[in-house]
């Protein structure tokens, strides 16, 4: 069994260059954090902690695939547990800091479509529900989490600031597009030999699964900070 990373193991490189990534963007946003006025640091300081929690786990993540060639389903979703909640409080934090009256229901209730999507998930490639309904289960909490972001009271509370309109969108497309990675990748490495396309494939469900996180993660934080720097570039002139 090898336990060093080998060149032609893709899955494993997927694993250590997100891993990395997520270092890197953790550095940049805590940094960057320190250059925007004072009601953005801490949208800032989570999207740091966000890729913080993240690399961490990647780092665990890519040893347990190089030393198992296994999916490393606990620690991932302990991570998704861990960061997806927190992506979601930066829904409310970013109203907040450009000042816009929001209420904490907001992120209560991306919380719970976050955990039905999540658990439901979970449930499903552990195997103590049928996979099926496992996809079934986190879907509806996905499209409720959209439902929120483009129709709930969120998305009203975001049209009245046409900056933080826009970037409140652009994270909805995220959410929307983003997100939309991780059902590809059970799909079709999951539930593949329901869909006639032989067995599970462990290998595409993996990179799949890392690509959307280093979208999700980093670019989702890369927005937020666009628009915490032009609102903080924007006082400066003002003064």
């Amino acid at each position: 069994m090898e336990y060093f990373l080998q060149s032609t193991d893709y899955v494993g490189v997927s694993f250590w260059l997100v891993s990395v990534a997520m270092v890197a963007a953790t550095v940049f946003f805590l940094y960057e954090g320190m250059h925007v006025k004072e009601s953005w640091r801490v949208s800032m300081l989570l999207m740091g902690l966000v890729t913080l929690i993240a690399g961490i786990h990647y780092y665990y993540m890519r040893d347990y695939w190089i030393a198992s060639q296994e999916s490393p389903i606990v620690y991932r979703y302990i991570d998704w547990l861990l960061t997806v909640p927190l992506q979601m409080i930066e829904f409310y934090l970013i109203l907040v800091a450009a000042g816009l009256a929001a209420r904490s229901g907001i992120f209560w209730r991306l919380l719970v479509g976050t955990l039905v999507m999540l658990l439901g998930g979970y449930a499903g490639e552990n195997n103590w529900i049928h996979p099926t309904l496992g996809f079934v289960i986190g879907m509806v909490g996905w499209i409720y989490i959209v439902y929120e972001v483009f129709r709930g009271e969120s998305s009203v509370i975001a049209s009245k600031k046409d900056s933080i309109n826009k970037a409140f969108k652009a994270l909805g497309l995220i959410i929307v597009f983003g997100w939309a990675i991780y059902p590809i990748g059970y799909i079709f490495g999951l539930l593949s030999p329901m869909i006639g396309m032989g067995t599970v494939n462990i290998n595409f469900l993996n990179v799949t699964y890392n690509l959307a996180d280093f979208v999700n993660k980093i670019l989702f934080g890369l927005i937020i900070w666009d628009v915490a720097r032009k609102d903080s570039s924007k006082d400066l002139q003002d003064v």
